[in-house]
């Protein structure tokens, strides 16, 4: 990794983007990604709940790990059944390629692995790239393991530029035969990929009934740019805004007997394809962890649909920087740019959940934390992407808003960003569960 500015352009030290660095590389997979934000939560006094356990009203930081899933909140001294929340709501997953359930394969003297396409992938940008395998394993006694394997295991050949002289005019990928990784030489081996994981994770590979195993590139994260002021990384979308969040709720904490609100952290999985899942912003999930929490302190249907009245809700995700070489795909009044604070997203049609009065919650927080902003909004001939905001607005009635950070290549193997961005969302983040 190259070595980090030692302070920001916004005069704080990078401590904060360094801790994302290493939060990144700890977390190749959603699995991964909830239990080392759940590491960091325990550092800061929360406990893990069980969700078929009952639940008491004791004040105090819990969480829950679901799959790829977390949801963590501090209940603060003298909180009454009606009390609202503020939740900071971010996704886990990222779009990559996927172990299908058979995944030996292979052809002409060549060992490969078969893979899925999970989410909207620039296929391109998993061409030529050293791949390492992580995900999780069930066993046949019902646990789980989970499985991180940071070594050159495969790569996806693009075709050489002798074969196909028109590449740079029109390369074309078939999803399902050119993006098959290669993992070695030899005839097909059925069983063998699995029996690897399986010994590198310390079980047998009879005992390994199911697995969700997926790629990632081993090149580590790093600043970049001559002053350092850039940060080069998978997953920024959505993992940036999960550890910002963790970070800001870890925070606010700290001063939590005096807290209005009950501070709730949600890191959904499969944002990336459509959210429909247990484990997603669509599935109930969120609104059950909420209504448990008023229930738990002897709260009624009224007390419950007052507190979410009162709740506000900061959807935090990846967004787009004006890119330089492609400014003609920009609104032309609104061109967000690194380190410049974080970006407050809207649509009118409603793919982010920002009104006027989330416009002003959003406003108060940076504010508060004195933290500078921008607004993204998209280009009309443009479609516009969309993100949990919307789904947890619909789905729970409350208020919500859509913000994020400025970054470009998203979605791409490795994304881009500003260095200083992560700290001044997680400042704002914390001001506004606080506030």
């Amino acid at each position: 990794m190259t070595p980090a500015a030692a302070v920001g352009a916004h005069g704080f030290d990078r401590g904060h983007t360094d801790d994302l660095i290493a939060y990144l590389q700890s977390s190749p997979s959603p699995f991964h990604a909830v239990a080392s934000a759940a590491t960091r939560l325990e550092k800061a006094g929360f406990r893990q709940v069980d969700e078929t356990a009952a639940w008491d009203d004791a004040p105090g930081g819990r969480y829950l790990i679901r799959g790829g899933a977390l949801v963590a909140w501090y209940v603060p001294e003298g909180a009454t059944p009606d009390t609202p929340f503020r939740i900071v709501g971010a996704h886990t997953d990222s779009p990559n390629l996927r172990v299908k359930p058979i995944p030996d394969t292979g052809t002409h003297g060549w060992r490969q692995v078969a893979v899925e396409i999970y989410g909207g992938v620039p296929l391109n940008t998993w061409l030529d790239r050293d791949l390492g395998l992580s995900g999780r394993l069930a066993l046949r006694d019902g646990s789980v393991v989970l499985v991180q394997l940071d070594e050159p295991l495969l790569r996806v050949p693009q075709l050489a530029i002798h074969l196909d002289r028109s590449v740079n005019d029109s390369m074309t990928l078939d999803r399902q035969r050119h993006l098959t990784p290669i993992w070695g030489l030899g005839e097909v081996d059925e069983g063998s990929l699995i029996a690897y994981v399986a010994a590198a994770a310390g079980v047998a590979a009879d005992d390994v009934v199911g697995w969700d195993l997926m790629v990632h590139d081993v090149q580590p994260p790093s600043y970049l740019g001559r002053d350092r002021e850039l940060l080069a990384a998978p997953r920024l979308d959505n993992l940036l805004s999960v550890h910002a969040g963790t970070a800001a709720l870890a925070a606010a904490v700290a001063e939590g007997e005096n807290l209005p609100h009950i501070p709730v952290l949600a890191a959904f999985d499969h944002e990336e394809t459509g959210s429909e899942s247990d484990t997603g912003a669509q599935g109930p999930l969120l609104g059950t962890v909420l209504e448990r929490l008023v229930f738990s302190r002897g709260g009624s249907v009224e007390d419950r649909a007052r507190a979410l009245a009162g709740t506000v809700c900061l959807s935090s995700d990846m967004g787009h920087a004006v890119h330089p070489n492609y400014s003609e795909r920009h609104e032309p009044g609104h061109h967000p740019m690194p380190n410049k604070g974080p970006i407050l997203k809207v649509n009118v049609n409603n793919r982010y959940a920002t009104n006027a009065v989330g416009r002003q919650v959003f406003a108060a927080a940076c504010e508060k934390a004195g933290v500078p902003w921008q607004t993204f909004v998209s280009n009309n001939a443009v479609a516009c992407g969309t993100t949990i905001g919307p789904i947890t607005a619909a789905r729970l009635g409350i208020s919500t808003v859509d913000c994020g950070i400025a970054a470009l290549s998203m979605h791409s193997a490795r994304e881009l960003c500003g260095a200083d961005d992560p700290f001044l969302l997680a400042a704002a983040l914390r001001a506004f569960l606080e506030s």
